[in-house]
């Protein structure tokens, strides 16, 4: 139960009290493909369930296969039409995001919508790359997943002539990152006196709303029928700080003032399948409606600099 839920809709007639499957009431999303990364808990549970009951084929790209067997052992279960598959997935690996994308090719399957939407918070840790291991798993290895997938999303939208959605979940925490924004010298070495937990998280949020917002513009400028876009889900109740000391606070106090996943989800869900969204791309949504994002966010040359930084990363990779 969500103490401070508001009932106010805005002007997609939603808000923020609004549970995913509400928001997809109505919508048949048979045909379509969609791959959720990190599926296997907190909204992403929701997110795949529900694009399964909307008739979608859902991709679960997990790191725990053991924990998305049963998630869709619990989906098949309850719906047994649902179309769901579950494929090994470690963000925090470029090789494991190389290795995904490769078998996902070797299915030959369209892709009409990509979620990225796993993400963690940690203290400081490198990554199996030398890279800050929160800075690695919610923003560069969504980067690298997405330019993998993005030639297969653009032909499928054209061979469709259905629109694709490329959705990046952030969060509103990204207006409290660092006063430059990105800490690029804090990617690879533990400088104690800058890092901060939640500023490197903040961080990692402002680098999902920058990339999406650069890819929609790339995609303009392209002229391809494919979208993206980030948001924010509101404070949910999940295991993301599960390593930190913050994980005792969000099991207990936490789930009284916090959205339930099932409210969580609904953006995500919102933007992936709602035709209100057609067309809109490069827009920053909270509560099923578009919001405004930090003027962080907003800087297109930061937009672009983080964009060439992590094309060198995966590229040296």
């Amino acid at each position: 139960m969500w103490l401070f839920r508001s009932k106010r809709s805005g002007p997609s007639g939603f808000s923020s009290s609004n549970t995913a499957e509400e928001v997809t009431h109505g919508i048949d999303a048979t045909g379509l493909t969609a791959i959720v990364t990190g599926a296997s808990s907190g909204i992403g549970v929701e997110t795949a369930r529900v694009l399964a009951l909307r008739g979608a084929r859902v991709i679960m790209a997990v790191r725990n296969m053991t924990a998305g067997r049963a998630v869709k052992e619990a989906i098949v279960k309850e719906n047994h039409d649902a179309k769901v598959d579950v494929m090994e997935l470690d963000l925090s690996s470029m090789a494991s995001v190389r290795k995904f994308a490769t078998e996902y090719k070797s299915l030959d399957l369209p892709l009409n919508i990509l979620i990225n939407n796993a993400g963690l918070g940690s203290p400081f840790k490198l990554s199996k790359d030398n890279i800050e291991l929160v800075f690695a798993t919610n923003h560069l290895g969504h980067f690298l997943l997405t330019e993998l997938l993005l030639e297969t999303m653009k032909n499928t939208a054209c061979q469709s002539n259905l629109e694709g959605r490329i959705i990046n979940v952030s969060s509103d925490l990204h207006k409290h990152s660092y006063e430059e924004g990105i800490l690029f010298s804090t990617l690879f070495v533990s400088l104690t006196n800058r890092y901060n937990l939640w500023k490197a998280y903040s961080q990692s949020k402002l680098a999902n709303v920058l990339h999406a917002n650069e890819l929609a513009r790339r995609l303009k400028e392209d002229g391809v029928q494919v979208t993206a876009n980030s948001l924010h889900p509101g404070a949910v109740a999940t295991n993301i700080f599960r390593n930190t000391f913050l994980s005792g606070f969000v099991s207990t106090l936490g789930r009284l003032v916090f959205k339930n996943v099932q409210q969580g989800a609904s953006t995500t869900c919102y933007i992936a399948l709602h035709p209100n969204v057609k067309g809109v791309s490069g827009e920053y949504f909270k509560d099923n409606n578009i919001s405004k994002s930090d003027p962080k966010a907003q800087d297109i040359e930061l937009a672009k600099k983080l964009w060439g930084f992590s094309m060198k990363l995966i590229h040296n990779s």
